[in-house]
């Protein structure tokens, strides 16, 4: 009896009568996925707030008398009244390689029926960039696996490079194809064996997108056999703006994890022109001044932190890189507009898609003129820069010829060479969708068109010889890929398999 009494003393003395504060607040207003809510006077910004029925939102406005918070998931269930309290915690996502092959929504959640993601780690969507001492210049390739890409805008790990173009130019296309390239390098170097060989994970991130693009997306990468190195951030055209404001930052914190970890990871925005309307709508809703477009002011910052998170980092901080791919809309080719103008002035190149190159059938219509690198061919290995040095010049050449020329009857020698070169740069960089050429077979095309092996072949016929030449290389001529692979130059005695290889192919060629 005495060891009960003795028990019920301890609890009354151990038994605290403070008063604690908890940070509640209820809802004043809702509408448009944005709650106002009051008496949350000790709110972080971005912090999660806690509503009711397990609906989570982010505060976004801190104003003196209210708090403006951004809600995710299904709003219908909460009214005004409502009780909200904060969490203490930052927006967080599940990383890891357990989001391999999967299809996630904005905060990790899955949305393809495959069961729960069982993720080790969380990381905030929002993060700081990494500094100016942790980074090194980018000098290791990632190859798109397109000949136009590759050989006159390559781009390296690390590297931010804009692909801009007007609707339906295939944006996405060269950013799908990319990604297929990565996924069959990483098998070839997964059997090869070799142990300094890097994978690179890629991470997709469709904002604004239709459903049915999405899956259609998947099932090219699906049929590809790359979805087991990719995956899918999908905030869609129907889902509420504020998924659609952080879906690039939950999939940018997915493809840090590896680069922190000393991996390579690639990831694709599609398209930050939807994005920075979905951040106008939420800044619009909470009635934040709006400047030049009705776009808030903070417009810039909004994709500045996020491309900046992009990074090649040195040995010390463990030799990892997060390249980044944004996609920007432009409306009538008009680069000079405002959301264009402020991607390009944050990333390091861009390429840029013609709709006159596309409707004439030039694809990728890639225009030599306004695409750039500004890694250069830092960025490509010796034997395809040795190569490809000239091929930009030619083909730009070629472009202010080709103009001056259809007023012109009779024209010399030099023009004439140097029309019939361009026309048939043209042909060999013609290429169809989800088709990319590995390095060492496209250094082996260069190699043969620089050194006049398809001079002789009519230029409408040249993008038959192409496909005609690649087979033949990764067939009969694998020997001189191979010592192109392993070794990376064209020295003499690759550069006299290669002629053998091209001579030989020449010959069956009709």
């Amino acid at each position: 009896m005495s060891s009960i009494t003795e028990l019920i003393r301890k609890e009354i003395e151990s038994l605290s009568t403070e008063s604690t504060r908890t940070n509640v607040g209820t809802i004043i207003t809702l509408a448009d996925g944005v709650a106002r809510v009051d008496g949350l006077s000790k709110v972080m910004y971005n912090e999660m707030i806690e509503f009711p029925n397990n609906v989570l939102g982010i505060a976004l406005n801190l104003e003196e008398d209210s708090v403006g918070c951004v809600l995710l998931g299904d709003v219908s269930s909460l009214k005004e009244g409502d009780e909200a309290r904060t969490t203490g915690k930052l927006l967080s996502v599940p990383v890891g390689k357990e989001l391999l092959g999967r299809v996630v929504d904005a905060v990790g959640r899955p949305m393809d029926g495959k069961g729960a993601i069982n993720a080790e780690k969380y990381l905030p969507v929002e993060r700081i960039a990494p500094g100016i001492i942790p980074r090194k210049s980018v000098d290791q390739p990632l190859q798109t696996g397109i000949m136009a890409v590759d050989s006159m805008v390559p781009i390296g790990r690390g590297q931010r490079e804009l692909i801009i173009g007007d609707r339906s130019t295939g944006k996405t296309t060269i950013a799908i194809d990319t990604i297929i390239n990565q996924a069959k390098i990483n098998k070839q170097g997964e059997a090869s064996g070799d142990p300094n060989f890097r994978a690179v994970y890629c991470i997709y991130v469709a904002v604004g997108q239709k459903n049915a693009n999405v899956a259609r997306t998947i099932k090219v990468l699906e049929e590809s056999g790359a979805m087991e190195y990719v995956t899918i951030v999908s905030a869609p055209a129907a889902d509420n703006p504020a998924n659609q404001y952080l879906a690039p930052y939950a999939g940018c914190a997915m493809g840090e994890w590896y680069m922190e970890n000393g991996m390579d990871a690639l990831i694709v925005y599609d398209d930050l022109s939807k994005h920075a309307v979905a951040y106008r709508q939420i800044s619009l809703i909470l009635k934040r001044p709006s400047g030049r477009e009705a776009y808030p002011g903070d417009v810039f910052y909004l994709h500045s932190r996020l491309l900046e998170r992009s990074a090649r980092l040195n040995a010390e901080s463990g030799n990892g890189s997060l390249t980044a791919l944004p996609i920007i809309e432009t409306q009538m080719g008009d680069v000079s507009g405002y959301i264009p103008t402020n991607v390009i002035s944050i990333t390091d190149g861009q390429i840029f898609l013609e709709t006159d190159l596309f409707n004439k059938g030039i694809r990728p219509a890639v225009s030599v003129g306004l695409s750039v690198s500004r890694v250069g061919s830092a960025a490509q290995i010796k034997a395809y820069k040795k190569v490809a040095g000239k091929v930009k010049l030619e083909l730009a050449q070629f472009r202010e010829l080709a103009a001056f020329s259809q007023f012109e009857s009779d024209l010399d020698a030099a023009t004439k060479a140097s029309l019939d070169r361009g026309a048939r740069i043209v042909e060999l960089f013609k290429q169809t969708a989800s088709n990319p050429i590995s390095v060492e077979v496209q250094t082996a095309i260069m190699w043969a068109m620089q050194n006049n092996f398809f001079d002789s072949i009519a230029v409408s016929d040249v993008n038959r010889a192409t496909q005609s030449l690649r087979e033949y290389m990764e067939t009969q001529g694998k020997s001189a890929c191979e010592l192109i692979y392993s070794t990376g130059k064209l020295e003499e005695d690759t550069e006299q398999k290669l002629r053998i290889a091209v001579e030989d192919w020449k010959r069956t060629f009709s």
